[in-house]
């Protein structure tokens, strides 16, 4: 089978992801959810002139230096609002967030007022009519729309959500990805190691992707090389409802490698199983019955790539949403040899210098090298056949994990 273009590869991965069905879940529950319907605010916010500062509620027009004292007729709180009408050469007192009273159009901040005795004040300076009153309506009015579907519900759209008085909210269902670890030399981390093991450890980092993805890990555990194990581990992730299967490591067609023949004997569908990239060349993609099936190299850096790269897309798409890569334009700080005929993702740190981006190469791209994986922030996208490139050059960066200070 021919190697696939990286987007090629992603696009026939896509083409056939049906969106999950919507749930309703509490508004303290929805969060990293995606939302599966708009939302259009069903309140005023604020609902009611309000005091943007400490201070007094006025008329501008009263407000004269050299004129006669404004009586203060009353209080407005938060929750308190001052019952009744203001006059001309009248005051209230106004606390942030407070209603305006009737009748008042500009606050005066406190420390532009002297107390003359104990209910009047003169203003030291006028202001203009409006000064520190938050219009009602001035962030959104009842039947603005506010949020888009297909919106991740972070911190930030879930206040806009509370504040336009959604007590609960219709997002996708989470889609549940079952990961399986295959190889009999893996341990998990603690357990002793005979001669010839290693440590699992990308099904660990596997699953806090799936997590910050908004779905739900199903560890099937570490599976032997043995048909009729795998075959069990199969069965499993079928009676699970999952909605993705992920294997690690057994992918490729080498003697030991027995984890696509048992997902064809289960009844997959094979797609294609090599991408022309690295790491990650060894990747297979097909489906089984209504679950899509991602096999993953099983290097960890390999894999953690992939997942990145056709994990990712995967989850939002099943949840209505677009995965957006964060791509940008950087500066090598040190030279580049020329790239081959796959597309390489080589391991970097990126940092903000100067109003643009830095990049450093890791110093070795060896994709077992889990330290290094976790030591950078970005990847150099290499296409195929770019030549070599000097410090100084411009690259493109896959921020694949948050920037973070040099």
């Amino acid at each position: 089978m021919a190697m696939l273009a990286v987007e090629e590869a992603l696009s026939r991965l896509l083409a056939k992801v049906a969106i999950l069905p919507a749930e309703t879940v509490p508004l303290e529950r929805a969060i990293d959810r995606i939302l599966a319907v708009p939302l259009t605010a069903r309140r005023t916010q604020p609902p009611f002139d309000a005091s943007a500062m400490d201070g007094y509620a006025v008329r501008a027009a009263d407000l004269d230096p050299e004129g006669s004292p404004l009586r203060i007729i009353g209080e407005s709180a938060a929750g308190h609002p001052f019952d009744g009408e203001l006059s001309a050469g009248q005051a209230v007192r106004i606390f942030t967030g407070a209603p305006m009273p009737g009748g008042a159009d500009t606050v005066l901040i406190q420390e532009n007022a002297e107390r003359v005795g104990g209910d009047a004040l003169r203003p030291t300076q006028t202001e203009e009519e409006g000064r520190n009153v938050r219009l009602a309506g001035n962030d959104f009015a009842e039947g603005d729309p506010v949020l888009e579907s297909g919106t991740r519900l972070d911190f930030a759209a879930l206040s806009l959500a509370a504040a336009a008085s959604y007590p609960d909210l219709r997002v996708y269902r989470q889609p549940k990805v079952a990961i399986l670890a295959t190889g009999d030399e893996l341990k998990l981390p603690g357990e002793a190691l005979a001669p010839g093991q290693i440590i699992a450890s990308n099904s660990f980092g596997l699953a806090a992707l799936v997590t910050d993805m908004g779905g739900i890990p199903v560890d099937l555990g570490i599976v032997p090389d043995d048909p009729e194990a795998l075959a069990a581990a199969i069965e499993k992730a079928r009676t699970a409802g999952v909605e993705i299967v992920v294997t690690l490591g057994g992918a490729s067609v080498g003697d030991h490698d027995l984890v696509q023949q048992a997902m064809i004997d289960a009844g997959m569908e094979l797609d294609f199983w090599k991408i022309a990239m690295r790491p990650g060349k060894p990747l297979m993609v097909g489906r089984l019955d209504d679950i899509h099936v991602l096999g993953l190299p099983g290097n960890p850096v390999s894999s953690m790539v992939c997942a990145h790269l056709f994990l990712r897309p995967l989850m939002a798409r099943l949840q209505g949403a677009e995965h957006q890569t964060a791509l940008e334009e950087a500066q090598l700080v040190a030279p580049l040899p020329a790239n081959g005929n796959r597309q390489h993702y080589m391991r970097a740190t990126a940092w903000r210098q100067d109003g643009a981006w830095k990049v450093e190469p890791a110093h070795s791209q060896d994709s077992s090298l889990i330290g290094v994986m976790a030591s950078s922030n970005a990847l150099i996208v290499c296409p195929p056949g770019a030549p070599a490139a000097d410090a100084g050059t411009t690259v493109s960066i896959d921020f694949w994990r948050r920037p973070f200070a040099r």
